[in-house]
């Protein structure tokens, strides 16, 4: 029997662009993230581990390329993968994260910087999960200038294969991945490569980073490379420039956008929840003035960042892709979600800065939306150099 899909938060029926096959992939992972992922949450981000025990009921449900959809004879459409990506964060913004890893920045690597052979091979083996991988590109000392200050180095050596040293961090997943897909600088030309490099080879270590404010649950790492080598096969070959590279960030801002959209859906249908029950002075919370204007803010934020979501994704979709389009819908939708977070947490009042509500965890997770994947700044510059024609980046 088929579930029904609604979201609460789309007063302007964004969804009805989804087909009913769609709409029943979507209401079926809604299902899985509220009886299997959602009760595991709260504990796991108190205690800073992954739990393991989401990982089966998300991957059987075949959401890069839905039993559903084939059986209906429906393509893979971008949309059907937006609203995915929004389900995924409505939940949680680690689980989205985390599928991402995998689904998005992993797979977007190798489908987009590998040669049609390798695309076609990988592609097979990432959507089964017969490889897993992370896109390993951040570094400790270069985040926002990584296109000119990647210090990651890897030397061509006389049999074809190649040396890497060099450290990255911030690697959402690398504990469980099969391959690292390692962005390097060729000491050769200079340029930028990509290599797959197995997790276990020789040299590589990882490291845990511990102490961290926001996305307690995703577990990142810091991973160092001392003279590790990996064979000829392993450089992704249509990656030979940042330039390349570049290609495959201005895809993984969309799926940033979607992030944002549906976390801030979460934290205001979270705050709904919680201003409807909860009383105050005899009367529910939901029946104050500002409580109101509260959420009516949160969910004009929510509706405009959703139209900016759909519109960036449509436009992608008939082929045209800029840089400055996937920018300005990341630094809006990751402002947004600042916002309606902090409302969400507001209207909760002290119980909103416990993990009960759920509130607590969008605000504190949102901080790691706000700066992945391209923070405010670089976005805006690379926005504003859209605009007036003239790059104001050092």
């Amino acid at each position: 029997m088929s579930r029904p899909y609604t979201i609460d938060s789309d007063v302007l029926g964004f969804a009805d662009r989804l087909t009913e096959t769609e709409k029943s992939v979507l209401a079926e992972l809604r299902h899985v993230l509220e009886t299997k992922v959602h009760p595991y949450l709260n504990d796991a981000w108190s205690e800073d581990r992954f739990p393991t025990e989401v990982v089966e009921p998300l991957e059987s449900l075949g959401l890069m390329d839905p039993p559903a959809l084939a059986a209906a004879g429906e393509p893979v459409r971008d949309l059907l993968v937006a609203f995915r990506n929004f389900e995924l964060a409505r939940c949680d913004i680690n689980m989205a994260t985390f599928y991402n890893a995998q689904a998005g920045l992993f797979r977007t690597a190798c489908v987009v910087g590998g040669d049609e052979q390798q695309a076609r091979e990988l592609d097979e083996k990432i959507r089964t999960y017969q490889l897993r991988g992370v896109f390993a590109l951040t570094e400790p000392d270069h985040g926002s200038d990584v296109a000119g200050g990647l210090a990651t180095r890897a030397e061509q050596l006389e049999d074809g294969s190649w040396k890497i040293n060099g450290a990255k961090r911030w690697i959402g997943g690398a504990f469980d991945a099969d391959v690292l897909c390692t962005f390097a600088r060729d000491v050769a030309d200079g340029q930028v490569k990509a290599f797959l490099v197995p997790r276990t080879a020789e040299g590589v270590t990882l490291e845990k980073i511990q102490r961290k404010a926001s996305l307690r649950i995703m577990q990142n790492a810091e991973i160092a490379y001392t003279d590790v080598v990996v064979d000829a096969d392993a450089r992704l070959r249509n990656i030979n420039s940042f330039k390349d590279v570049a290609s495959c960030l201005r895809l993984m801002r969309s799926d940033v956008t979607w992030i944002a959209v549906g976390a801030m859906a979460g934290a205001y249908e979270a705050a709904v929840r919680y201003v409807t029950q909860r009383e105050q002075f005899g009367r529910p919370l939901a029946g104050f003035q500002l409580i109101q204007e509260k959420l009516a803010r949160m969910l004009g934020n929510v509706t405009s960042s959703l139209a900016l979501a759909v519109q960036l994704t449509e436009q992608q979709a008939s082929g045209v892709y800029k840089d400055e389009n996937s920018a300005l819908a990341k630094m809006v939708s990751a402002s947004k979600l600042r916002e309606t977070v902090a409302l969400a947490r507001e209207v909760c009042g002290g119980n909103g800065i416990t993990l009960d509500t759920d509130v607590a965890r969008f605000h504190a997770d949102a901080e790691a939306v706000y700066s992945y994947e391209g923070t405010h700044e670089i976005n805006a510059l690379i926005v504003g150099r859209s605009i007036t024609g003239t790059s104001a980046f050092v």
